[in-house]
């Protein structure tokens, strides 16, 4: 480590002082790098060790590099989805004494990838638009909270799989700037115009290299993120005005509004002078309605589609079962101890870092409905997590980054696991 060098991080990680900062970042040896897909990125970019994890390590300036950093930590705390930024590491000089550029370390995103490797042949134009809806709703998030990113596109966000759809996370806030006040609505449009652009590039640079499916025309995905992001704006923010009769629409604004995601802090209600007329005005909080409510009455962290589709099958096992009298918190208790956590445990050592728990709660329930189309009955739960298992998620390729020893978002018993799971196929 050079005496000169500095770290600026909120809480230092003592393997930071192990890493070969005296060698220039397209120098560093073969046993520190980690071969994972990265993005397109006008800096060198390098995905590093670091104490069981892993960290991307971005050169840049060092002006540049502490903005990022900062603007990293400020979305963070306003629960917007983005990378966590680990430390800004400055003053490098190298073993001839040369000055080094300083670099920005994040910590990588587990089970994510950008959107060049979702496929490793082509992009289906199904698989396209739901980067693209991600997108929207991620630049939705960010107006809202007054962001302005300036170079929004698929190469500066990365996707984790949310029950069928996908959810994205800002990776590069580089270029980006966040105005209290809000944003105007010409600041809105120019990254919404910077999008449609750099997203409608990516995707022809995708189909000049035979990786974007003939079926998908790159202008029109890309077309797609405005209409997408108005619809999505109109829905948050929109004035809505109806008869006073109609008072059930109040009712219907929130609701759809949480089937969204997005939480209200206060709704604006004005009647006009002859009473005939509502005037409705949301004011929408954040996103991630399904999720805090997933992790309150579980203590399970899904992203949001996946917490929608939990909650649901709480919410049916609570009546299949007669729970509806009971207590919430204590249903949801139960659920987790004797469906969710025995679905998690039935899967093989070897196949846990294929997808997240919660997704594959996720597809085991579409592969479930599957076979009971197929078979023409009701296929119980272990029945068809065997099935899963042996004809879905064997196949799949593992989409988290495989460090030892392995780590699991939940903590379960590993001594008697397979009795565990053969009293669960008994009992179910």
């Amino acid at each position: 480590m050079p005496d000169s060098m500095t770290i600026t991080a909120a809480t230092v990680d003592p393997g930071l002082l192990d890493l070969p900062w005296d060698l220039p970042l397209d120098a560093w040896p073969e046993e520190t790098i980690v071969a994972l897909p990265k993005g397109i990125s006008r800096h060198l970019v390098r995905f590093v060790h670091l104490s069981g994890y892993v960290v991307a390590v971005k050169e840049t300036s060092a002006e540049l590099a502490r903005s990022e950093y900062d603007m990293l930590r400020t979305l963070q705390r306003m629960d917007v989805p983005c990378v966590d930024p680990v430390a800004v590491i400055t003053n490098r000089v190298g073993r001839e004494g040369e000055e080094l550029q300083p670099v920005l370390v994040t910590r990588h995103l587990r089970f994510s990838l950008p959107y060049r490797a979702l496929y490793s042949q082509t992009l289906r134009p199904d698989t396209a638009t739901r980067l693209v809806d991600a997108l929207a709703l991620l630049l939705v998030r960010l107006h809202v909270i007054g962001f302005y990113w300036g170079d929004v596109s698929l190469s500066n966000t990365l996707f984790r799989r949310d029950a069928g759809s996908f959810a994205a996370y800002l990776v590069d806030a580089e270029t980006g700037k966040l105005y209290p006040g809000g944003l105007s609505n010409g600041q809105r449009e120019n990254d919404l115009e910077v999008a449609r652009v750099n997203i409608a590039g990516e995707l022809l640079d995708l189909e000049a290299g035979g990786r974007l499916d003939e079926n998908a025309d790159p202008v029109d995905v890309s077309n797609r993120i405005v209409a997408q992001y108005r619809t999505l704006w109109t829905e948050l923010t929109g004035t809505e005005q109806f008869d006073a009769t109609e008072r059930w629409r109040i009712n219907d604004r929130v609701e759809r509004l949480n089937a969204l995601g997005f939480d209200i802090e206060e709704l604006s209600i004005r009647t006009a002078e002859a009473g005939a007329q509502v005037r409705i005005q949301p004011k929408v909080v954040d996103a991630g309605h399904h999720q805090r409510r997933l992790l309150r009455l579980t203590g399970l962290d899904a992203e949001e589609n996946q917490a929608r589709r939990l909650l649901n099958d709480l919410d049916a096992y609570r009546a299949r079962n007669g729970r509806e009298e009971l207590d919430e918190e204590m249903v949801a208790h139960e659920w987790v101890s004797r469906v969710f956590e025995p679905v998690v445990r039935a899967i093989p050592r070897d196949l846990r870092g294929r997808l997240e728990p919660a997704e594959v709660f996720h597809e085991l329930l579409e592969h479930r409905w599957f076979m009971s189309q197929q078979e023409e009955r009701s296929v119980s739960l272990p029945e068809a997590t065997t099935a899963y298992i042996n004809d879905v998620l064997r196949h799949r390729r593992d989409e988290r980054t495989l460090i030892n020893p392995p780590t699991s978002s939940i903590a379960l018993p590993l001594d008697d696991e397979d009795d565990d799971v053969d009293d669960w196929r008994a009992s179910v």
